[in-house]
C-alpha cells in the first residue's frame, strides 16, 4: 500500500517543476491527482503519463470560477477531495524593487497570494465533507531569508507563510492541516527570472554557494516533503513552514 492510498488530491501549478514532481510522486504513493495548471496542454502529457489516477484541469488561479472548477473536477472525477497542493507560483524578474512595474506586482501576488485565497474559499467546504483534509503551501527561503533583487516576491511567500499558520490555527477545528513548504532557489522553470541573469555554470554556481549542502533544490525534494506533510505520519503536524533548502536558511 502506498502512504496516500484512497487519497484524492489538486495539485496547481503541475505541469512542469515542483508540481509536476510532487504529483507523479503523489501518485506512485496511491493518491489519485487531478492535474490543475494555465498550461493545459502540459497538465493533460503530465496526466497522461500518469495514467488512469490522474486527470487534467486546465484554469487561471487567480480566477474564482477556474479555480472552483478545478476542485469540482476532484469531487466530480474521482468521487472528493483530500488534498490541495497550492503550488503555482510565479515571480518577478530579479531587478531592483522600483523597477518592477505594477503589472509584476500585481501579477506576482495574484497567483503566489490571492490563489491560495481562492482555494481555501472552494476547497474547505468540501475537504470538511470528507471530516479534514490537507492543504500544503508551496512558500519558499525568499521568506524567510529574502535576497535582494526579488523585494516583492519575497513579500508575497512571506505572506504564503504567515497566512498558513494562520490557517491552520483557524481550521484546526474542521481537522484540517495546513502548512508550508519553503524551496531553495531550484532546476525549474523560473531559475532564470530568480537569478536575474543567463542560466550559466558560473551563474548557478553563485547560487549554490550560498547553499551549505551543495546543490538546488530538486522537484523529488519538494515530492518528498510533500508527501511527509500529507500523509498520515504527519497528523499532528500544522502551522509549519519546513525549509527544504539544504541549510540555506541555517
Amino acid at each position: 500500500m502506498g502512504r496516500l492510498d484512497k487519497n484524492v488530491a489538486v495539485i496547481t501549478g503541475a505541469a512542469s517543476g515542483f508540481g509536476k514532481g510532487i504529483a507523479e510522486a503523489f501518485a506512485r504513493e496511491g493518491a489519485r491527482v487531478v492535474i490543475a495548471d494555465l498550461d493545459v496542454e502540459g497538465a493533460e502529457e503530465v496526466a497522461a503519463g500518469i495514467g488512469d489516477q490522474a486527470i487534467a484541469a486546465g484554469g487561471d488561479v487567480t480566477k474564482r470560477a477556474d479555480v472552483e472548477a478545478m476542485i469540482g473536477a476532484a469531487v466530480g472525477h474521482f468521487g472528493g477531495l483530500d488534498i490541495v497542493v497550492n503550488n503555482a507560483g510565479t515571480t518577478h524578474a530579479n531587478k531592483p524593487a522600483q523597477e518592477v512595474t505594477e503589472e509584476e506586482f500585481d501579477r506576482t501576488y495574484a497567483v503566489n497570494v490571492k490563489s491560495i485565497y481562492l482555494t481555501t474559499l472552494a476547497a474547505v467546504p468540501t475537504l470538511e465533507k470528507r471530516g479534514g483534509g490537507v492543504i500544503i503551501n508551496t512558500a519558499s527561503t525568499a521568506g524567510v531569508r529574502p535576497r535582494p533583487g526579488l523585494t516583492w516576491y519575497n513579500g508575497s511567500k512571506g505572506a504564503v507563510i504567515t497566512l498558513t499558520k494562520s490557517l491552520a490555527a483557524e481550521l484546526a477545528p474542521k481537522r484540517i492541516r495546513v502548512n508550508a513548504i519553503n524551496p531553495v532557489i531550484g532546476e525549474t522553470g523560473m531559475l532564470e527570472s530568480f537569478m536575474g541573469r543567463p542560466d550559466t555554470p558560473d551563474n548557478r554556481q553563485k547560487f549554490v554557494a550560498t547553499i551549505p549542502l551543495g546543490r538546488m533544490s530538486r522537484p523529488s525534494d519538494i515530492a518528498n516533503a510533500a508527501i511527509f506533510l500529507a500523509e498520515p505520519a504527519s497528523e499532528f503536524i500544522t502551522g509549519v513552514a519546513i525549509e527544504v533548502d539544504g541549510g540555506r536558511c541555517v
